[in-house]
C-alpha cells in the first residue's frame, strides 16, 4: 500500500501523535519513513526572527529518527531552515524528494480568523499535495 511515507515534525507535542501514526504504517506496510523538521524563522519589521535554533530543530529530528528506528522502522530524515510561510513549499519539496505516496503531519487548531492571518500549514499542505495527507491530531483524554 504506502512504501515511502513523508512525516512532517514541528517543536509541539502533537509530533509526537504525527510519527506514532507514520510509525505504525510503516510497519505494517513496510514504508520507509522520510522526516523532515523545518527550523522556522519570521521576519519582525526589518529583521528575521529565528522561532526556534537549529541545534534545537536538530535534536527534535534526532529524537524522531531514533524513536522510529527503535521500533524497527526504516527512517531518515532532514532539519531545513526557513520561513514560516515557506514551510508548506518545503513539505511539498520533501514529499517529491522521498517519491513519498503519503504525508502524516499534525493539524494546529485555531479559529477562523487565526487562522485567516496566520494559514495553517496543514491546510496548505492538504490542499496541494499531490499525495494522500493523513492528519494526526494529538492524543487528547479520551484517546491513547
Amino acid at each position: 500500500m504506502f512504501k515511502s511515507i513523508l512525516v512532517a515534525v514541528d517543536p509541539s507535542p502533537a509530533r509526537h501523535c504525527a510519527v506514532r501514526t507514520a510509525g505504525e504504517l510503516a510497519r505494517l506496510t513496510g514504508a520507509e519513513v522520510h522526516v523532515v523538521h523545518v527550523a522556522a524563522s519570521t521576519i519582525a519589521w526589518d529583521t528575521v526572527v529565528p522561532l526556534e535554533e537549529y541545534p534545537e530543530a536538530d535534536e527534535i529530528l534526532k529524537d524522531v529518527l531514533g524513536g522510529l528506528r527503535e521500533i524497527g522502522v526504516a527512517a531518515r530524515g532532514v532539519t531545513v531552515d526557513a520561513m514560516t510561510r515557506q514551510i508548506p513549499s518545503v513539505i511539498s519539496l520533501a514529499v517529491k524528494e522521498a517519491g513519498a505516496d503519503l504525508v502524516v503531519l499534525s493539524p494546529h487548531h485555531r479559529g477562523a480568523v487565526a487562522a485567516f492571518f496566520n494559514p495553517r500549514v496543514s491546510d496548505a499542505v492538504s490542499h496541494t499535495s499531490p499525495v494522500a495527507v493523513l492528519l494526526a491530531p494529538e492524543a487528547g483524554p479520551a484517546q491513547g
